[in-house]
Parts: C-alpha cells; structure tokens; sequence
C-alpha cells in the first residue's frame, strides 16, 4: 500500500466535487483518455503533444502515476484549499475515463473517503512539507507517511515517524517499486512546492510552540486591538466561557460587542463549547461570539455554529494565522518577537 498525495485544483476548484463524487483526479482538462497507454512511453507521447522542455517529464510522471500508479487500497490526501484542511480517502477502483463529464473532470479514480476535516494542526510539521508539493499527483513515502496516515485516520493525531531499522527500510523498496513510482517521484525530491502553503504551515506550527495556552488568548485580543477593539482579557482561573471582551467605538461604549473563547489545543473543538459561547453571549449582553478554534470542529460544533451564523464567527488555525499576516505591523512588538515574520513577493501561476 502506498501513500499518495493528489490535488483538486491549484485554488481548490475541484474539491466540492470530489468530494460529493468520491473521486480524485480532476484536471488534466487537455489530456484525452488514458486508458489505452500501458507503458509509460505511451503515456509520454500522449503528454508530449501538450507540453515541452521540462514540463514534460514533470508531467508525464504525473500522468503515468494518475493512470498506473495508484492502486486499490492506498491511501490518497488531498488538501482542501478551501478550508485549509487535509481529506484522506482509500483507492476503491482503477484509473477510469469518463467522456460524458466536463472536461476537467474526466480523469478520476474512485475512493470512499475516510476523513474530509481533518485540520492541518494534527499533522507533524515533517509530513506537512511532504504535503506541501505543489503537483497534482506525487508520492508520499518518506518519514513513515504510510502508518502516519492511517493513524491520522483513525485517531485524529499524529504520532510522529516511528524508528525504523534498515531491514524495514529494505523492505519497503519492493512495495514502493510496486506501486509504480520511484525514489524520483516523491514530493521530497521535488522543487515544485506550494511555497505560500509550505510558510503558512510553518508560521502554524511556531504559533502552535509559542503561543499555547493562555498565550494565544493574549495575541487574539492583541489581533483584536489592531482591528479598532477596545480588548479586556479576563485573569487567568474560570472565565465561563469568557477568554476575551471586545468593544467597538473610542470609549468601548459602542456596538458591536463581542464575547470571545479561545480553544488554543489540537482537539477539535465539541458542541457543548459552542452551546457555553451562546450563554455567555446572552448573559454578558454581548451582540456576537467569536470562537478560535485552533484545532477546528467537529462536525456536530459545525452545525452548532451553523445555525448561530448571525451570531457567532469562528477562526480557525488558518483564518488567524490570515489575521496575524493582515494585522502584523500594528502587533505589539513582544508578539512580533515571538513571532518574527516578514511578507515576501513571488509570482503567481496560472490557474486552471
């Protein structure tokens, strides 16, 4: 069984769709069926009335392990662009091309997902920049992504690469070989990176170190403050709910008036956490709730939150890492300290 990484679209344009189909593999608008190539010297001669120079092996590669590479009962991840987490499906059928679809969505293999919301937060920073390649479809094999993955799957967390001893690694060269793809594949030899995903991850991961805790609380009213808030954060002790206080206007007099609870683990945060936002709303006659939610929802907070979408806005570990890059240069300067960061320029590719 191999791990591999496949995307739905530079801006996540696919991901909707895959995701309600159970495939992956859309794109790849100008490639007509890949069925009849069995080699991967026909898949290069279908890719090389497309592209030239380097593109080509780049892409024939990619094609070669989208038509024969993935098998059933690997693993597949796909980052979703649209809400900066990680959906991991397992392989139920072959490579298949359906001509009655768009275009872009012709070349598909089917999966059943496994898990569709799995924030970023929970993935080790290692495998994070294995997932950071910016091709459509490469290889995971490196810092045993394979029985990460599955952990991922099953418990939410990952545990970390374990110690492998060479005859493990011996013996996983045949399973990669037979996979269809070599050492060359893999996202880690590759120079093709989602650079801007790649930094993100990173600024996540030294907000995670750095601001745990009852820190994080103190950059979400600093954050706050930037905005145009007048801020309060409560000491340390029960706070009912209550992490920071937020008023608009010159003298905090004025609305809106925001209640907000900072949930700063890699837990996903439960139901019950929103139902405590909405009663503190009320009993501190609040007009809206914010909740950061480093680690995400679960799917029942989600819906709880759903429905108070009037009245309650949720941050996630992406949307305030957006914030702190959007207010950075009004933060105090112990925050920028602790958080040392400078904005960089780099072209932007074409989309689909």
């Amino acid at each position: 069984m191999a791990v591999w990484l496949v995307r739905a679209g530079k801006q996540g344009q696919h991901e909707q769709w895959c995701l309600e189909t159970s495939t992956v593999g859309s794109g790849w608008r100008e490639i007509p069926d890949l069925t009849g190539a069995t080699t991967r010297e026909d898949v290069q001669r279908i890719a090389e009335r497309f592209f030239s120079g380097s593109a080509l092996p780049n892409y024939t590669g990619q094609l070669w392990r989208l038509r024969h590479g993935i098998a059933v009962g690997d693993l597949v991840v796909v980052p979703l662009k649209t809400t900066s987490q990680l959906a991991i499906g397992r392989v139920t059928g072959p490579y298949r091309y359906d001509a009655s679809q768009e275009e872009v969505h012709r070349h598909t293999i089917p999966v059943e997902w496994l898990v569709t919301d799995l924030p970023r937060t929970a993935v080790g920073q290692d495998l994070l920049y294995s997932l950071g390649s910016a091709m459509t479809v490469c290889a995971i094999n490196r810092n045993d992504a394979e029985w990460r993955i599955g952990r991922l799957v099953e418990t939410g967390r990952d545990p970390g690469a374990r110690v492998q001893t060479k005859s493990q690694t011996a013996a996983a060269a045949p399973a990669a070989a037979a996979s269809g793809f070599d050492g060359d594949e893999t996202v880690e030899e590759a120079e093709d990176l989602d650079l801007e995903q790649v930094a993100k991850d990173r600024v996540m991961a030294l907000v995670a170190e750095r601001f745990a805790g009852y820190e994080m609380q103190n950059l979400v009213a600093a954050i706050l403050k930037a905005l145009g808030y007048v801020v309060d954060v409560p000491p340390k002790g029960p706070d009912g709910g209550v992490d920071v206080v937020a008023w608009s206007g010159p003298l905090g007099l004025d609305s809106t008036r925001v209640i907000v609870q900072v949930k700063s683990g890699d837990s996903r945060v439960e139901g019950p956490t929103v139902q405590q936002l909405q009663g503190a709303i009320t009993t501190h006659g609040a007009d809206h709730g914010l909740l950061v939610a480093w680690g995400g929802l679960t799917s029942a907070a989600a819906q709880a939150v759903h429905s108070q979408r009037f009245a309650i806005r949720v941050w996630g570990a992406s949307d305030l890492i957006a914030m702190i890059y959007r207010t950075y240069e009004q933060l105090p300067g112990e925050i920028q300290a602790q958080l040392p960061l400078k904005s960089v320029w780099i072209p932007v590719e074409s989309g689909e």
